[in-house]
């Protein structure tokens, strides 16, 4: 018999068990006893077998499907890096694990009935949500249908339990402010996602926290909020710098706006670095490498890639075992030096009068 051609039927006869046996235990299932589990298991390197995601689907009654729903709105998501590198990091696991990746994308109107309606189908075994607001009511919506989801980030005005996996955002905007208060900067612009968005929120109070906590006086002039455009980030920094009393250094949500205020920062004339100091967050990005021995930018790393695959695995264990306790994880965010900080123009003056 040609190994690679055994189906679940041959294989289970082959082994004097059912096939919703087999098919439970290489997916992982509890009720399955350990011993069974890996005589399966162990067998199926042996004969080279890979069920075919039919068969995993008649066996377990399952549609072996992870679902993501994306409103139009958001559609510039399908071509960010961002969100790309989040798929291709939950894909792996998914891969690993049988299960298929159902995109969705519809108008911001239609979003609960396409969430409705896709379980109601039983199309999907579990739901990510991207993108929480504030006060998200697809939280409560996917509480209602009874679905598995696990939420790509948090909803600040959610107060019942939910599974998340989030970057320390409020902690990780407070230090690179407070870095660059180190270094003598005073006059920081923040350029943050949305508003509405609950990670811009939280990257906002830890750059004021900053700020507070040195007695600097918050200017409400130098906080922005937009789309993370690389046009967002050259037109706000190109006012910035051609205005009075300009910023000396720039802080951005995302490498995509960075790379807009370098390009403002050389068509004045300036040198990132030495006249303008700016840093990112969200650098590990595949599309947009910021590696080196010396990276180009100064950055608090969080791979999105790695985001992707934490996400998916709480949803997949989230599945096999939904009485389980909520997931809630927090990532912490690296910080890296590169070559677009230093201390701020007006310091650095002082100590060079001083050598």
């Amino acid at each position: 018999m040609n190994k690679k051609s055994m189906n679940l039927k041959e294989f289970s006869e082959l082994l004097g068990l059912s096939q919703t046996t087999v098919s439970r235990a290489l997916n992982g299932y509890p009720e399955v006893r350990e011993s069974t589990r890996l005589k399966v298991l162990d067998a199926a390197r042996a004969h080279n077998y890979t069920p075919n995601a039919r068969a995993k689907r008649l066996a377990t009654g399952k549609a072996m499907t992870i679902g993501h729903v994306l409103p139009v709105s958001k559609k510039h998501e399908m071509v960010n890096p961002i969100f790309a590198d989040f798929i291709a990091g939950a894909g792996e696991i998914y891969s690993d694990n049988g299960f298929d990746l159902l995109l969705s994308v519809v108008d911001d109107v239609s979003e609960e009935a396409s969430y409705r309606k896709l379980v109601s189908r039983g199309a999907v075994d579990g739901l990510i949500v991207h993108g929480p607001k504030v006060n998200d009511s697809r939280i409560a919506l996917l509480r209602e249908l009874g679905v598995p989801f696990v939420v790509h980030g948090r909803s600040t005005e959610i107060d019942t339990d939910y599974c998340w996996v989030d970057v320390n955002n409020k902690r990780a905007f407070q230090r690179v402010t407070e870095f660059l208060l180190d270094l003598g900067h005073r006059r920081i612009a923040l350029l943050n996602g949305l508003a509405d968005m609950d990670f811009a929120t939280r990257r906002g109070a830890g750059y004021v926290a900053a700020l507070e906590s040195r007695d600097v006086a918050v200017d409400p002039a130098l906080m922005f909020h937009e789309e993370m455009t690389e046009n967002f980030g050259y037109e706000t920094a190109r006012r910035l710098l051609s205005g009075d009393n300009a910023p000396t250094a720039f802080v951005a949500s995302s490498i995509i706006p960075g790379i807009g205020i370098r390009r403002a920062i050389s068509d004045a004339g300036l040198t990132m670095g030495r006249d303008v100091s700016v840093v990112i967050h969200d650098d590990a990005l595949s599309y947009f490498s910021n590696d080196g021995d010396e990276p180009a930018f100064t950055a608090v790393r969080s791979s999105v890639r790695q985001a992707g695959r934490h996400v998916a695995q709480a949803l997949i264990d989230r599945i096999a075992t939904p009485d389980a306790p909520v997931h809630q994880e927090m990532l912490e965010a690296v910080l890296t030096v590169g070559r677009s900080t230093g201390q701020a123009p007006a310091l650095r003056q002082v100590l060079d009068q001083g050598k």
